[in-house]
């Protein structure tokens, strides 16, 4: 079987490898469900979208992981030591960051409604920038500011109207969406007018994103011209020249045979030859670039580990394996139908032979990981490996039936080690009155 993930092979035993460790003796190590990542093909992400930005662009920028995808204490460490910066966006992300001492100056926090306990959190915690959805958080921002006697150094977002090829559910960057400040009628450069007067405030860049699992850089590149042009734009309506812009993420990554990623550099390039050509026609300084991957860095890291329970064949119509988990440690299928790469551990050598569809343990009809997939026959005690589940599905978990989370274990160079532990019963009860 061909993988799409160097993290991964097959042993003489003919079960799958991640990160050098037997994916069965994992399983039968620590339990499943278990989640699974590969330290060095986190590392090596985040290596490769500095070089990017190295390679790409010399007046400077920085790599923010997009914490939505993956958020623990291990994963910031990863972060902080590769040199990285984060965003975050909400509370918890923010107080789970500073709990391992990443540095306030490398945060950035969003949040298309970020209360005022969270402005005052990432005031007090001193975080780089705050990127500011709209007026009502730009005016609320300044008041808690001056109060706080703090000034907060901001981006705003923008909503360029760009419309990227990725699920309707994943666009955010077209006029008609919850995030940011409309750039097409004028509330943007209004938005710039009222930032720039407020006390309290310092405004250093711009921000947008346009989607998520977006395989065709020309989007990234649109998006790059568009914002440029605006910054230009703010200069000769202001006399304000703002040198910081972040361009987001939204990186596809390979789920499947069907997906067919671009090199991380590949984006970067692109995007820095329009950023540099505008620049000369303009007459503008090329700004500092941030970019936000997210999904990109930690997706093909991660693959999740179930222990089949029943096979139930249904002649002339199809046959369910039931597995140990489901959409309580990946929702992703029930909710938009992803498209996941799956296998049967302990038989990884050998060739699928038959149709399955994988149902999860939830008490609902729609708990399905994959339908009408190939695998290698399948029987009560296999080990089913789905792929390339490292982003948003430890961080979109939940206890749904009153299931607890799995563990998340990160292996490298042939050992495993525990990083988040698995939830018991006792877990599930702790806030119940």
């Amino acid at each position: 079987m061909m993988f799409y993930s160097d993290s991964l092979n097959v042993n003489q035993q003919g079960h799958l490898v991640i990160g050098g460790c037997d994916t069965v003796t994992l399983a039968n190590h620590y339990g499943t469900p278990l989640y699974v990542m590969d330290e060095n093909a986190i590392r090596r992400a985040l290596r490769d979208y500095k070089k990017s930005i190295d390679d790409n662009h010399k007046n400077g920028g920085m790599v923010t992981y997009a914490s939505k995808a993956c958020c623990f204490k291990e994963i910031y460490r990863i972060v902080m030591q590769e040199g990285c910066g984060i965003d975050v966006v909400s509370g918890g992300e923010l107080y789970t960051a500073m709990q391992v001492g990443f540095p306030a100056e490398l945060i950035f926090l969003h949040g298309n409604n970020k209360s005022d306990a969270e402005l005052r959190m990432a005031l007090n915690y001193g975080v780089g920038r705050i990127v500011v959805d709209n007026l009502i958080e730009l005016n609320k921002l300044s008041y808690i500011a001056i109060e706080m006697g703090k000034r907060a150094d901001i981006y705003l977002r923008i909503t360029p109207g760009i419309e990227a090829h990725t699920h309707d559910f994943v666009k955010t960057g077209q006029i008609d969406s919850k995030f940011g400040i409309t750039l097409e009628n004028g509330d943007a450069l209004q938005a710039v007018k009222a930032a720039v007067k407020l006390n309290g405030i310092t405004l250093k860049g711009l921000h947008c994103h346009i989607g998520s699992q977006i395989f065709d850089e020309k989007p990234f590149e649109f998006a790059a011209q568009t914002m440029f042009n605006f910054m230009v734009e703010i200069r000769e309506v202001t006399g304000i020249t703002l040198g910081e812009l972040d361009l987001g993420g939204g990186f596809g990554v390979k789920y499947t045979q069907n997906d067919n990623p671009k090199k991380l550099g590949e984006y970067m390039n692109l995007v820095s030859e329009a950023l540099k050509e505008s620049a000369q026609k303009l007459n503008f300084p090329l700004p500092y670039i941030v970019i936000e991957p997210g999904r990109s860095i930690v997706a093909s890291s991660g693959i999740t580990l179930y222990t089949v329970g029943a096979v139930k064949d249904i002649p002339g119509v199809r046959s369910y394996v039931s597995i140990d988990g489901g959409m309580t440690d990946n929702p992703r299928y029930a909710l938009y139908k992803a498209q996941y790469t799956v296998l049967v551990a302990n038989k990884a050598d050998q060739p699928p032979e038959c149709e399955y569809t994988i149902a999860g343990r939830c008490c609902e009809s729609g708990d399905m990981i994959q339908e009408n997939v190939m695998l290698q026959s399948c029987r009560h005690g296999d080990i089913i490996a789905v792929l390339s589940t490292g982003a948003y599905n430890y961080s979109m978990s939940s206890n749904y039936n009153r299931f607890p989370r799995p563990a998340v274990v990160m292996v490298k160079d042939g050992e495993s080690r525990i990083v988040v532990k698995a939830e018991d019963y006792e877990d599930l009860v702790r806030n119940d009155l």
